[in-house]
Order: structure tokens, then sequence, then C-alpha cells
């Protein structure tokens, strides 16, 4: 193995090392004024330890002392993934980023005896891609979830009319329904509901509250008509023709995005088209401009 190698090498790791010490034992810590104000009150409970793989991220997360955007925490709020996890997944992308240069050229110095120093300088930018890559693949997956996600509301709102036309309120329908399911947006309606029960009021707040986070205006609309259960006002009918609404709503987005499909489609259909009428029409040209 050249010198090279190992010197890259060894720098990867004292640099590590180096950066672990500092951030482990002589920077201080620097809680958020929030959660620390959330502690002295009492409502904020304290960590528990990370399960299985994520005590990885769970690590690496407190060692950043660097939370997670809003809009990165609504993403993974909807796929049911835990900010955990989701630095487990950052952690494992940029070691292997770190490690995949190293090795090759570790391989290609040993197997070809040819040293490969510029490969094991892609080390630390193959880091850093893989480190922020989790947070593109949720990004790039955001249309897909809140696809999934208005598909779940809408099966919701059936049953919530379900449960209405069988004589029970509109706290109850929300809470029957809502239990029917463990998908990750029944879940969030259910905490929902049950922070209003405990603090002994209405859920539609805490529904609208939810919508606004989530960016599921369908929940906000839904929560409308159902807090007209206060005013007496019967539901039953009010309630199918909203959700009504809101079906033909995503069928009409959907078709939409089914044309736009289509329409990119029809390019791949035209080139080989346009190629294959090339083999007819370039021998006469070719021969006119030769003539």
């Amino acid at each position: 193995m050249s010198s090279v190698l190992w010197a890259a090498f060894s720098g990867v790791l004292i640099a590590f090392g180096a950066w672990a010490i500092i951030g482990g034992t002589l920077i201080p810590s620097a809680p958020r004024l929030g959660d620390a104000l959330d502690l002295l009150d009492g409502r904020l409970s304290q960590p528990t330890p990370a399960p299985g793989p994520d005590l990885l991220g769970s690590w690496l997360q407190t060692r950043l002392r660097r939370p997670v955007s809003d809009e990165t925490a609504r993403r993974l709020r909807m796929i049911g993934r835990p900010i955990e996890r989701h630095f487990t997944y950052k952690a494992i992308g940029a070691i292997i980023g770190v490690t995949a240069p190293l090795f090759v050229s570790v391989l290609g110095a040993w197997v070809l005896g040819v040293g490969a120093a510029a490969v094991a300088v892609a080390a630390l930018p193959l880091g850093l891609a893989g480190f922020f890559l989790p947070d593109l693949l949720v990004a790039s997956g955001e249309q897909d979830a809140t696809e999934d996600a208005t598909e779940a509301l809408l099966t919701y709102f059936d049953l919530v009319t379900l449960e209405r036309l069988a004589n029970r309120s509109g706290a109850q329908a929300l809470r029957a329904a809502a239990a029917v399911s463990d998908i990750t947006v029944f879940a969030a309606i259910r905490e929902a509901l049950e922070r209003a029960r405990l603090q002994q009021r209405a859920p539609y707040a805490e529904l609208k509250q939810l919508a606004a986070e989530l960016k599921l205006p369908a929940l906000a609309d839904i929560a409308d008509v159902m807090s007209l259960d206060e005013s007496g006002a019967s539901l039953a009918s009010a309630l199918q023709a909203r959700v009504k609404e809101l079906r033909d709503a995503h069928l009409t987005d959907a078709k939409v995005t089914a044309a736009a499909i289509s329409e990119r489609m029809t390019f791949f259909m035209v080139v080989p088209a346009l190629v294959f009428a090339g083999f007819f029409l370039v021998p006469p040209m070719l021969r006119l401009l030769a003539g």
C-alpha cells in the first residue's frame, strides 16, 4: 500500500476522532429554550433510549445538536418514520460514502499495485452526499406520501359517515373511525382526538391544527362540517355531500396526473417512428445533395 493511501486513511480516522472528542466533551451542551421551559413545567418527558438500530441515529442527533427542519419533520411524520431512524439512515449513508472510496483505493493498490489517491480524495464529498441523500429521498417521495394520505383520509371520512349514521355524536364518530386502522394518518388523528379528550374540549380545533401541520386541507374541511354538530344541525347529508366533493376533486387530480404521464410517454413513442422514417428519407436526400 502506498504512503499516500496510508496518509489519507489515517487522516480520515484522526479527523473523525477529533470531531467526536470535541463534539462530545469540549463543546458545552446548549439546550433549546423551549425544551428547557417545558422540562421545568413538567410537560417534557425524559428521552428514552431508541431501540435497536435507532440507537445510532439517536446518538448522531444528540451530537449534532441540529434538529431537522419543519418541512423534513412533516414529511417524516407523513410516512411514519421516526426522526431517530432518519438520522440512522443519514449515518449509514455517510459511512458508506466515506468507506467505499477508501476500500476501492486500498483494493486497487493491493490487487493492481497501483495507487488510487484520487479515489480516496472523493471520500469526503461522497460522505456528505450520503449524509444528505435520505433528505433528498424523503423530499422526492412527498407527492406520493400526500396522495396516500389523501386516499386514507377519504376512507376515514367514509367511516365517520357510517358511524354518524349509527346515531353517534360527532366526537364519538371521529374516535371510532380513527380506531379502525394503525396507518400513519389514522394514528395522527387518534393522537389529536386523545389530546382534545384529555383537555376536555371539542376535537375540531385539534383536527384543524393537524391539517395545518400535515398540509391536508381535506381534514380541516371535515372538521368544519363536524363542528356543526354543536349547533344541532344534521350532519349525515352535509358530510356525505362534502365527502363526495372531495372524492371528485381527488379523482380529477388523478386524471390530470395520468394525462400528464401519458403525454410524456408519447415522446418515447414518436422517437422510434422518426428514426424509422429517417431510414427512408436520408438516402434520397444524400443522393440529391451529391448530385
